[in-house]
């Protein structure tokens, strides 16, 4: 088993990858996104900005906070092919880890440089929005399942693994991917068109006409309801096992706190707390998910034998 020291170092860089996300959902939500103007990775072309505005503090901070993470991750990966052996679970989730990492700076790096920053929409905004969101939760589930075998009591090798009841797990985890994707592209709209009262919100969402993003922002919850009953099963599944029991006790209350801050979200005409705590408890929930997930449905065959 790894040492202690790089397990908690693993959950360490999976709590910070989360502090950084939810920065960029403020950066989103406060329309910052364009505080560094065109340039990248410096901020209009300075790397020290003096006297900056408040979006240029907030965008500026978020591609520091995303530096910093590159260099975290690098080295979980590289620890970690050091302390463990050939094959083993932790090592390929790193590496992928490492690669979405990049491939994120990339498409952040893109956002600015496609001028996606603005209050401006387009069927290719929105597309690349979705995109990056979508890197942005596998690379959660990477550093997430990084920290999780590398604390597995098992070496989980990949030449041994038992794998069981993925007909219905996987859709169940591609509904939670899609749900992430559609609220993200909510808060976009949210940020691009900020509503002004509940009814006119309600009536742009059913809307024959105008911008796509809103008429599209019936989806998020539409898609979260069903994927609940994807976390309904996962539940009953988990709450039969001693050692997951308090994991599934834990993922209904965050199923029902998102429910509640979703509804919130709506009724409040969208406030950027409420976007950042909703996207907060997207990403514990997501987690949460993926644990009880690897537990439930990835089998260490040589522990199995044994038992």
């Amino acid at each position: 088993m790894p040492s202690l020291a790089l397990r908690r170092f693993a959950w360490l860089v999976t709590a910070y990858t989360v502090l950084v996300i939810v920065w960029g959902g403020a950066v989103t939500a406060t329309g910052s996104g364009n505080g560094c103007g065109e340039h990248w990775p410096l901020c209009d072309g300075r790397v020290v900005v003096h006297h900056p505005a408040l979006t240029t503090m907030i965008e500026y901070a978020h591609r520091l906070s995303s530096g910093l993470f590159l260099i975290l991750v690098a080295a979980l990966m590289v620890w970690t092919l050091m302390r463990t052996e050939r094959k083993h679970l932790a090592r390929i989730l790193s590496v992928v880890g490492l690669v979405l990492t990049v491939n994120e700076a990339l498409l952040g790096a893109g956002l600015v440089m496609f001028g996606y920053t603005d209050n401006k929409e387009s069927l290719a905004r929105t597309l690349y929005f979705a995109l990056h969101f979508t890197n942005t939760f596998l690379l959660l589930a990477a550093v997430a399942g990084t920290a999780h075998f590398l604390s597995r009591r098992e070496a989980y090798r990949r030449d041994r693994l038992r794998l069981r009841a993925l007909g219905f797990a996987l859709p169940g985890l591609i509904a939670i991917l899609a749900v992430g994707v559609t609220g993200s592209l909510a808060a976009l709209g949210d940020s691009i068109y900020p509503a002004t009262s509940l009814g006119s919100a309600l009536r742009a969402d059913f809307a024959g006409h105008g911008s796509l993003l809103i008429r599209l922002r019936w989806l998020h919850p539409a898609i979260a309801l069903l994927a609940g009953a994807f976390l309904l099963w996962l539940v009953a599944g988990a709450v039969q096992k001693p050692a997951l029991r308090m994991l599934g006790v834990g993922l209904m209350a965050l199923l029902g706190l998102q429910y509640c801050l979703g509804v919130a979200d709506v009724l409040l005409l969208a406030p950027t707390w409420v976007q950042l705590l909703h996207l907060l408890g997207a990403d514990v929930l997501w987690i949460v998910t993926l644990l009880i997930s690897m537990r439930l449905c990835v089998v260490d065959g040589a522990a199995s034998l044994r038992g």
